[in-house]
């Protein structure tokens, strides 16, 4: 803007100075003299818009940050027993954020992590998924039974679309798949606890991942949160023993459902198995939820359709 603004200047001074004598015969020529004037001061107003324009986008980038860092809350590496990584893509690049959710909750009963997806695109996803992460967060933080922590998020998108109604918006009713794990606590005479509860309503089936094999987590699948009263029935919850160095690799569609030109799906796992013959470290979850989120992207050519999210835990060494 500085610049623009002297530019003009020096414009305008230059133009009179070379009408006057010695430079030039003079007298100024009015028409002349407008005519530069008129366009110094539509530069500075096409700098001052953009500027304007500018400043405009980084509050709106602030803002959508700042949403996503509240809804998407940025994790230490090792927290609460785990070491965990995780990426997101939205699908808008605008927003930032979409409809999947994440997160991992310490609590007295062990450590929680959490991945679902919420139904739909837009704005009133993010909302959903930003009212079903803090259901559970306090869910987890509190609840003994990780089944009930899943009943509890259940109720969250009706209480939601309860509210929004109330507000006179249109929100119409919305469900989200989501698995969730819990690890319990590490003690004193058990520090090398191998057993862990996982809780699947209608998501992706989770993976089990070393360096030379990739187990699925396959197994009963509750109705996705929103949904239990259809049947009246509460999920279960399974054992799993993973691995010491097992790591359970959670995603969203956007990973699995990633299309070539072809119309051709991700094969997530064939893509997996072969990376890790190449590279065992590939397991370790930091490594592992950048090559699964970049192998989607290349296979879908760059262009990735869909919310995009990867998390990856395994127990932190106790060495």
């Amino acid at each position: 803007m500085a610049a623009t603004a002297t530019y003009t200047v020096l414009t305008i001074t230059a133009y009179v100075v070379a009408h006057l004598p010695p430079f030039g015969p003079g007298p100024v020529e009015p028409v002349g003299l407008v005519l530069v004037v008129v366009g110094g001061l539509g530069a500075l107003a096409v700098c001052s818009s953009k500027v304007r324009a500018r400043h405009r986008a980084r509050r709106v980038r602030a803002a959508a940050d700042t949403t996503r860092q509240t809804v998407l809350r940025p994790l230490p590496p090792v927290w609460a027993g785990l070491e965990q990584a995780a990426v997101h893509t939205a699908a808008d690049e605008t927003a930032r954020i979409g409809g999947d959710f994440y997160d991992i909750q310490p609590s007295p009963h062990g450590t929680r992590p959490v991945l679902g997806d919420v139904q739909g695109k837009g704005l009133d996803a993010v909302a959903c998924a930003a009212a079903l992460v803090g259901s559970f967060r306090e869910a987890a933080a509190h609840e003994r039974d990780l089944v009930d922590v899943a009943v509890r998020m259940d109720q969250r998108p009706r209480r939601h679309q309860e509210y929004v109604h109330a507000l006179g918006g249109d929100e119409n009713e919305r469900f989200a798949t989501a698995v969730l794990v819990q690890f319990p606590p590490v003690t004193a005479t058990d520090r090398h606890a191998t057993t862990a509860e996982l809780v699947d309503c209608g998501h992706l089936t989770p993976l089990a991942v070393t360096p030379d094999r990739i187990r699925p987590l396959a197994g009963e699948s509750a109705l996705p949160l929103g949904m239990f009263e259809l049947t009246g029935a509460r999920p279960v919850g399974r054992s799993l023993s993973p691995a010491a160095d097992e790591t359970l690799l959670l995603y969203s569609d956007g990973v699995a459902e990633a299309r070539d030109d072809n119309g051709e799906f991700h094969p997530l796992r064939e893509d997996l198995a072969a990376a890790l013959r190449e590279d065992p470290g590939l397991a370790e979850p930091r490594r592992l939820v950048a090559h699964v989120r970049s192998a989607a992207a290349r296979h879908a050519g760059g262009r990735l359709a869909d919310d995009t999210t990867v998390l990856a835990v395994r127990r932190a060494s106790t060495r």
